[in-house]
Formats: structure tokens, sequence, C-alpha cells
């Protein structure tokens, strides 16, 4: 039987207990070991008047020792830590807090003015925690989450975003344009059919008994009893207030859109830096610090252990790619730059001939619809309406997969394949949307030429269009219509027979039916219903309360088709990016529909034979008109904003802010790297200890 050791009083100091002086122990002292440290070469790290490493350990003088440690702690309990950052249970850190609150009370240490600034703190974080609450769909959210992915998340969190614009918007347009119509009276009925002038006579409405079907195909074209409603522009009448609030509620959704896109960017934008710097790219991060211990529920807890897998999976996979770009040669190099060069041409090609059958469908339209056999057949001339939107709708489902197919061959990661799929298929949208409006306007204005025989007499194409703004309405509703029939349509009659004939089948078949959901068309799917709806509410007023309910009908026909025809997906993407890209590719969207909106507001006269702007020289001429009824004052202040007075010291007011924003950025960039700086020297010591730590023990056992 092995005998215990004894320890020896002779390698203790002279009480028995404590360590001898350094003097009698042998080995290197501490502060020499902490003296080699990397951080001890420079002291920039430490502030003037700090002591060297060890220093207070060698210190003779034990009073001295023992002065300093009295001094810190009692420094500590004149500023107490906060409870939030002690490494105590949850339960200890409460009562701190208690008893920390207790002691501020009793001794009357906080002011009115602390008081006042900490209710207002506490109600802002109620007020925040109740708006959370209020949000729909939040546990569906994080259940995609969980089994999707961060990436397919990001869809529906986008679609509850636009879901609260257009909800928005249809209050603002129910307010400012509904109500005054009704307010002053009831808005007249449509022209008479004899009433003539010299741009024309205008008829909406069909002579004689409409069947049935002449009925449902005026629902989907919006002809017929829909073209004189509350839905388009050419029911309101002239009346100045009307006109006023008409057009400042177009003003004011496309403010309040760009707004919240804006803060909803800078947000994005925060998650975008940081995942690309690499500070929260490490996976010890997303080991560590990842998980979120007020989970309660074995529901929660897998859900949280999907997603930390997939943020996992991102991160190897980039980080894979990234190593197979870092050790290519230079002449792999060029093969990849060639490729990429050629597939991007064949990009442009695709892009150049879909332009041009949108401009061919649009141009064509207008000559099929004289024809005696259109007029004559209720669905030939339907589909003669649609074809814009049919041929639209065609290209937008045949090229994204093309897309696709061609962006794993560039070399990227996934998640720029992800940002190029979404460039490359939003150009196809927003410019196909371009190119029909292009075509509209160029019948508006006879290409242009505002002498020809027939836009000489009122500005515009009175013949062929006596009232323009309701047929640009019409072409958006039609527009916007057809993208949720066609929604509904691909998931009724190939998703779900897909999965049903596919799924359940062996081999080949089998994987035929595994389905993934395609975040990037989906997405852009929602962004081009959405410029459709911002470039058509100026000309169908009621279309963002009908793009409010196609939201609501897709959101869930979209989570049924995700949980019962779609698997996760096998390549994710970091979803930080997407956060970010999503709502700059919305701006986009907005800043385009802009261009024809207001175009349309201050260059095409508007309709003589409807509309609240009728008989005005332009739209914008009513802004211009009301306000040389206002008192002299209030029209020197509102002429006054645009002279060069205001322009010039508000832009250099603007300029001064901008540099000094730029400035604070710059001094915060570079504490940031000082303090990158910092932690790796810290990782150095840390190394440099462990070794040290190692060749001791290494030593010990050797003697």
């Amino acid at each position: 039987m092995e005998e215990s050791p004894e320890w020896e009083p002779e390698t203790w100091g002279s009480s028995g207990g404590w360590p001898a002086t350094r003097e009698a122990r042998a080995g290197p002292s501490l502060s020499s070991v902490l003296n080699e440290l990397p951080s001890a070469a420079t002291l920039r790290y430490r502030g003037p008047g700090v002591l060297p490493w060890g220093a207070l350990e060698e210190d003779e003088d034990g009073e001295r020792s023992i002065q300093a440690l009295a001094e810190a702690a009692q420094k500590e309990l004149q500023e107490p830590v906060p409870s939030r950052e002690l490494p105590w249970p949850m339960q200890a850190r409460r009562a701190h807090k208690q008893c920390h609150a207790r002691d501020q009370m009793a001794q009357g240490s906080r002011s009115g003015v602390a008081t006042w600034a900490l209710l207002l703190r506490r109600s802002k974080e109620k007020m925040r925690e109740g708006l959370r609450t209020l949000q729909p769909w939040a546990w569906t959210l994080k259940r995609i989450g969980g089994q999707f992915g961060a990436g397919t998340e990001s869809y529906f969190l986008l679609l509850r975003f636009l879901l609260l614009l257009n909800v928005l918007a249809s209050v603002l347009k129910a307010c400012m344009t509904l109500l005054p119509a009704w307010l002053d009276g009831a808005p007249p009925g449509p022209p008479d059919a004899g009433a003539s002038s010299p741009c024309g006579s205008y008829n909406p409405h069909s002579e004689g008994l409409v069947p049935f079907s002449s009925q449902l195909f005026n629902l989907l074209s919006g002809e017929g009893f829909l073209e004189w409603s509350p839905l388009f522009y050419g029911f309101y009448p002239a009346r100045q207030r009307l006109a006023i609030t008409y057009l400042c509620s177009t003003f004011l959704i496309s403010l309040l859109s760009l707004l919240l896109i804006l803060r909803r960017s800078v947000s994005g934008l925060k998650q975008t830096l940081l995942a690309e710097s690499g500070v929260l790219t490490s996976y010890s991060h997303r080991v560590f610090s990842a998980w979120d211990f007020g989970l309660c529920g074995i529901v929660h807890v897998q859900l949280r252990q999907r997603l930390i897998r997939y943020e996992l999976q991102v991160e190897l996979e980039e980080a894979e790619v990234r190593r197979r770009a870092a050790v290519r040669t230079l002449g792999q190099q060029a093969g990849v730059w060639s490729v990429r060069a050629l597939l991007n041409l064949l990009v442009v090609a695709l892009l150049g001939a879909a332009f041009y059958g949108v401009y061919w469908a649009t141009t064509t339209t207008v000559e099929l619809q004289e024809w005696s056999l259109t007029q004559q057949l209720p669905l030939l001339k339907l589909g003669v309406d649609y074809l814009p939107s049919i041929f639209i709708s065609g290209v937008n489902l045949v090229l994204p997969p093309v897309f696709k197919l061609i962006a794993p061959l560039e070399g990227y990661t996934r998640s720029r394949q992800i940002v190029l799929i979404l460039l490359r298929t939003v150009f196809l949208r927003l410019a196909s949307l371009l190119v029909l409006l292009l075509s509209l306007w160029s019948q508006i204005t006879c290409g242009g030429n505002a002498e020809a025989p027939e836009c000489k007499a009122c500005g515009y194409n009175y013949k062929e269009l006596p009232c323009w703004e309701t047929r640009l309405g019409q072409e958006m509703y039609k527009l916007l219509i057809f993208d949720l029939l066609t929604s509904v349509v691909v998931a009724l009659l190939i998703q779900f027979p897909r999965k049903l004939l596919c799924g359940h089948c062996p081999g080949v078949l089998g994987r035929v039916g595994t389905q993934e959901f395609e975040v990037p068309d989906e997405v852009l799917g929602l962004i081009y219903a959405q410029t459709v709806t911002w470039v058509g509410s100026f000309f169908c007023p009621l279309l963002p309360l009908l793009n409010t309910a196609k939201l609501l009908l897709l959101f869930y026909l979209k989570k049924v088709v995700l949980f019962s025809t779609c698997s996760p997906a096998s390549r994710t993407f970091r979803a930080s990016m997407v956060n970010f890209f999503f709502p700059l590719v919305l701006l986009l969207g907005l800043a385009i529909s802009a261009v024809p909106v207001l175009y349309s507001i201050f260059l095409i006269p508007p309709s003589k034979m409807c509309g609240p702007f009728r008989g005005q020289l332009s739209i914008w001429a009513q802004i211009p008109e009301s306000i040389s009824r206002l008192p002299q004052g209030t029209q020197n202040f509102l002429f006054f904003l645009g002279t060069q007075a205001f322009a010039v010291p508000l832009l250099l007011v603007s300029s001064i802010l901008m540099v000094y924003t730029l400035a604070l950025a710059n001094s915060y960039g570079r504490l940031i790297s000082e303090l990158k700086k910092q932690i790796e020297t810290e990782a150095q010591n840390k190394v440099f200890l462990a070794q040290r730590a190692v060749a001791l023990s290494s030593g010990n056992g050797a003697l």
C-alpha cells in the first residue's frame, strides 16, 4: 500500500501555513513571466501611473499592498458593480439588485431627474415589448426559422413588413381620398353617353343587358361596372379639396414607405457589417454565445438548435469556398473571370430578349383589340387584355430558374450567389414593368409628338384613351390580379400534385418530388407586386387595400406550401446579408415607381372627361392654384422655401453635419481597430501563459 505524501514545513514559510518568499522558491518569478507577455512590450493599453506586471506582488512593504487593496475595496463599495455584470446566478443578481435599490432609497441618493429618466426608460421598454406582442405570426415565424433556416424566415418577415406598409397606405387612402369624396356630397355619375367635348366622349358603362360571363371578365380586367367605381381614378369628382388630398395622399404614402424602408435597411446594415467584418462569424461565437438560456420547452430548444446548426453550416460552406478561391493559381483565376464574363453576356442577351418581348406584347395588344373577332368573343378579349401581363409573368417564371442555374457556375459563395440572382431577377421584373409603362406612355403621348393629330387638341391621345389615368390603373390592377392567380395556380396545380405524386415514390421520382423553398424568386415576387402597387396607387386608389388582402392570402398559402411540400434547404445562406439587401431592393422598387408617377403628375395633361384634376393644364397645377388662395404671409413663406436664400444655408448645414458624421465614424472606426488589436494581444497573452504553464509542469514532472 502506497503511503500518502506528507507536506514538509520547510517548503513553506516560517509560519508553516503561508508560502515562502519568492527568493526562497526555485524557478522564475511571476513578475518575470508576466513581463514576457506580448502586451507587456507596450504601455498603450495601460494608462499613466500603472505599475509594471507583478510590481504589487514584489513589493516588500506589506502595508502598502494592504492599503491598495483596501482602497480598491472601498471604491467598489462606493461604486457598486451593476447586477447584470456580476458573475452570479440570476436569483443572486435579483437579490443584489433589490438590496442596492433599498440602499439607494434609504440614502436618498437618487435625484428627481434620475428617477424620471429611469421611469421614461422603463416605459419605453414596456412599449417596445407591447409592440412586439402585437406583431402577427411571431410563433409561426420562429417555427419557420427553426425548421427551414433564417433565410426562409426572412421571406416571411419581409411579407409581414409589406403588409404593414399596405395597411398604413390603405388607411391613408381611405381617410384622404374616399372620405373627402363623400363629405361634400355623393360623387356624380359617369358622363352621359351623348355628351361630347373637343376631347371626345367617354362612356365607361356597357349598354344593354350584360351576361354573367362578361361580368366575370370585367371583374378580372377592371372594366365595365368596375371602371366607374371608387377603385379607379376616373370616379372621383373635380373638387378642389378632394384634388389636394388626393395628390397629398400619394406623396405621404411614398414618404412613409421611404422612412420605414430606410429604418429597416439601417437595422439590417448593422447585422451585415458585423457578419462581413468577421466579428460574429467565428465558430466560437456560434457555439458559446448564441444560446438563449431563457428558453422553456423542448420545442423552443429544438428550434434554437436547428438555427445554430444552419448558421454553422453557412459558415462552413462559405469558408470552404473562400479556401478554394485563396489557393487558385493565376491561370485558374483568369479562367474563372472568363467564365463569369461569358455568363454575364448570356444574362444580358436573355434580358434584352425579354424586354423586347414585353414591348412587342404591349404594342400588339392595341392592334388586336381593334379586331372585330376580339370584340365578339369576351374570352378572347380578356386574353388580349391580359397579353402584356401573361408575357411578363411568363418571362418571370422562365428566366429566374435559368439565373439560378448560372449562378453556381461563377464560383461565388452561397450568399453572393443569392445577391446575384436577386439583382438579375429584380432587374428583369422591374425593367419589364418599366418597358410596359413606357409602351403605355408612348400610346398616351403619341410617341412624345405633341403635334400629332391625335394629341394636338388635348395633349394626349383622347381618341384611344379618353381617360388614360383609369387605363393605367386597369393595367396595374390586372398585373396584381394575374400575379395572385399565378401564385395560386402554381401552388395548387404544380407544387401540391408534385408532392402527392412523387413525394412517396422511391428512387428518382422521390427526389423529383422533394422541393425547396426558393427564397430569391419568392422575395422578388413580393417586391414586384409592391412596386406595381406603388405605381398604381395614384391611378387605382384602392390598390393598396387589394394588395393587403393578397398578402394575407399569400402568407397562409406559402405557409401551407412550405410545411406540406418543401424540405429544408440543402444549401443555406447567411440571413444577415439578405436582411439588408431585401430592403435595399425594395428601396430600388420605390425609386422606380416614383418615375412614372411624377412624370404623369408634372408633364402629361390630365384627362378632360374624368378624375379630380379635369380642366387643369397639369395635375401639379392644382397645388400652385391652391397656394394662391392662402393668406399673403403663408404664400411668402412657402415661396421662400423654394428660393436660393433657403436652399444655400440648408445645403451648408447639411454639408457640415455630413462632415461631422464622417469624422465621428472615422474616429469610431479607429477605436474599433484599437479594440480589435487589444483583443488579439489578449489572445496572445493567453496562448503564451498556457505554453509557459505546460513548460513549467513538464519541468516539475521531470524533477
